[in-house]
C-alpha cells in the first residue's frame, strides 16, 4: 500500500470487520434480550413471588443499574488494562448470573442477580465498542457500529419469540426465561475467542512491538506500527473526559443518549402494561403488539444505517428527535384517543428510534482518543442509565397516576430535551479519521470530516 493512507481508516472493508462487528454485536444482542425478557418473565414471576408494585418496578430498574455501574466503572478498567481481556471476561459474567437467576426463591434475590448482570451488560458497551471503533475503516465506521447496536432491536425482538414458546412451562417458566441469555453469551464467548488487541490501545501504552504483531496479524506481514499515526503515549486518567477539550462533549453524550434511553426502556420494559391499557389483552398484546413495536425497531435502524453516512450524525440525530417528540406528544393531544392511533404512535417512535439509537455508541467512539475511549463510552452509558432506571422504576406508577397518554407526554418531554441539546451540542464526525476527532475542536472536526473520504490503494 502507499503510506501516505492510513492503514486502518483508510483501508478496504475486510472479511476480519465483518466477522469482529458480528462477534462484538453478542453484547447489545444480549442486552436488548435480557432487558425485554424481564418484561416477559414478569407474566409469571410476579404472581409465583406475589410481588408488589416497588418490587416490580426494582426489578425492572436493576439490570439498569447495573449497567450505570458497569458503564462506569469498567469503561475505565477497558482503558487501563485493554480491550481483549474484558471483550471476554464479561461474557463469562453474563452467563453466570443468568443461569443463578433460574435459582431464585426470594424477590431481592431477583433484583440482586438482574443489577449483577446488568453491570457485565454495562461493561461490555466500552468494550466492545472501542476495539471494534479502533479497527474499523472511517468510511464504514459509523455504518457498522451502528450495525452492531441496530442488533440490539433483534436481541429485543427475540425474547419476545423465546416468551412465545416458553408459554407451556408452566408457573415457572420464568425461570427458564432469565436463564435464556446465558445460552446467546456462551455462543458470543465462544465465537470472540482469539479476537487480536487494539493496535491503537497498545501503540497508547507504548507496547510498540505488540502493537506491530497485532498490525501483521490482521492486515498481513508487510504492515507494521510504521502505517498507522504516531499514538501519543498518555496515561489513562478517568477525569479527563471532564476536562477540556472534552467536557463539551462527554455534556453532550449525557444529554443526548439520556434523552434516548428513557422512553425507550419504559417502552420496552412496559409494552404488555402500556398496550392492555388500550384495550389489548393475552397473546395478541405480547406476542402481537409488543413483538411487532419490537421489530419496528430493527426496521427503524435499516434506514438509519443509510442515513448515518449519507446525511450525517448529526442530522440523523436531529431528525430523529423531532419526530419522536411529535409521536409520544399526540395520543396525550387527542381526547379519548383510540387504539389504533395509539399504537400508530408506539410504531413511529419505535421506527424513528431504531434509525438513530445506535449514535448512543458511534458519538462517543469518534470524539475522544483512544487513551480514555472506553471510559467516554462508558460514562454515556452510567448516566444515561440512571435517567432509564429512574424512567422504569416510575413507569408502573405513571401509568396509574397519568394514564399510558400521560406517561408517552413524559417521554416527549424528555425527547425534546434531548432535540434541544443536539441543535446546539451536537457536531458532524462523519468521514474524520479517529485521530482527528480525538485532537481537534467541534469546529475544526467538522471541516476535516470527509463525506466521501477515498479508500487505501494497495500496491
Amino acid at each position: 500500500m502507499t503510506r501516505t493512507g492510513h492503514l486502518i481508516d483508510d483501508a478496504p472493508l475486510t472479511s476480519f470487520h465483518k466477522k469482529l462487528t458480528a462477534f462484538s454485536s453478542g453484547g447489545p444482542f444480549i442486552d436488548g434480550f435480557a432487558l425485554s425478557i424481564i418484561g416477559v418473565a414478569l407474566i409469571t414471576l410476579e404472581p409465583a413471588m406475589e410481588l408488589s408494585a416497588t418490587e416490580i418496578g426494582l426489578i425492572g430498574a436493576a439490570s439498569l443499574v447495573g449497567i450505570f455501574v458497569g458503564g462506569g466503572v469498567f469503561g475505565y478498567v477497558t482503558d487501563k488494562i485493554g480491550r481483549h481481556v474484558m471483550y471476554i471476561a464479561d461474557l463469562v459474567a453474563l452467563a453466570v448470573f443468568s443461569v443463578l437467576s433460574a435459582f431464585c426463591g426470594e424477590a431481592w434475590q431477583v433484583i440482586l442477580l438482574r443489577f449483577l448482570l446488568g453491570v457485565a451488560i454495562g461493561a461490555d458497551y466500552p468494550i466492545a465498542t472501542s476495539l471494534l471503533a479502533e479497527f474499523l475503516p472511517k468510511r464504514q465506521r459509523g455504518r457498522l457500529l451502528g450495525a452492531m447496536f441496530v442488533v440490539w432491536a433483534v436481541g429485543a425482538a427475540a425474547a419476545y419469540v423465546v416468551g412465545f414458546f416458553a408459554r407451556g412451562l408452566g408457573p415457572d417458566a420464568w425461570r427458564f426465561l432469565l436463564a435464556s441469555p446465558a445460552i446467546f453469551a456462551i455462543i458470543t464467548l465462544l465465537a470472540r475467542m482469539g479476537t487480536p488487541e487494539s493496535p491503537r490501545w497498545l501503540m497508547s501504552k507504548g507496547r510498540m512491538a505488540e502493537a506491530d504483531a497485532s498490525i501483521k496479524r490482521v492486515f498481513g506481514e508487510q504492515y507494521g506500527v510504521a502505517d498507522l499515526p504516531e499514538e501519543p503515549v498518555v496515561s489513562t486518567s478517568f477525569f479527563r473526559v471532564f476536562q477540556k477539550p472534552y467536557l463539551r462533549r462527554t455534556i453532550f453524550v449525557a444529554i443526548f443518549w439520556t434523552a434516548q434511553v428513557i422512553p425507550l426502556f419504559a417502552v420496552y420494559t412496559f409494552a404488555p402494561d402500556l398496550l392492555e391499557s388500550f384495550g389489548l389483552y393475552g397473546d395478541a398484546n405480547l406476542y402481537g403488539g409488543s413483538l411487532l413495536i419490537a421489530i419496528l425497531f430493527v426496521v427503524g435502524g435499516i434506514p438509519g444505517l443509510w442515513l448515518v453516512e449519507k446525511i450525517g450524525r448529526r442530522k440523523l440525530l436531529i431528525g430523529s428527535f423531532a419526530i419522536i417528540v411529535v409521536a409520544l406528544a399526540v395520543p396525550a393531544l387527542i381526547p379519548d384517543v383510540s387504539a389504533k392511533i395509539f399504537f400508530l404512535a408506539l410504531a413511529v417512535f419505535a421506527i424513528s428510534s431504531g434509525a438513530s439509537s445506535f449514535l448512543e455508541v458511534v458519538y462517543p467512539n469518534e470524539l475522544f482518543p483512544t487513551e480514555v475511549r472506553a471510559t467516554a463510552v462508558g460514562m454515556g452509558t452510567a448516566i444515561s442509565r440512571i435517567g432509564s432506571a429512574a424512567g422504569t422504576y416510575l413507569m408502573p406508577m405513571a401509568l396509574v397516576t397519568f394514564g399510558a397518554s400521560g406517561a408517552l407526554m413524559i417521554g416527549a418531554v424528555v425527547t425534546l430535551v434531548g432535540l434541544v441539546a443536539s441543535i446546539f451540542l451536537a457536531p458532524e464526525t462523519r468521514g474524520a479519521s479517529l485521530s482527528d476527532t480525538a485532537s481537534k475542536t467541534e469546529s475544526e472536526v467538522e471541516k476535516s470530516a470527509d463525506p466521501d473520504p477515498a479508500p487505501v490503494t494497495r500496491a
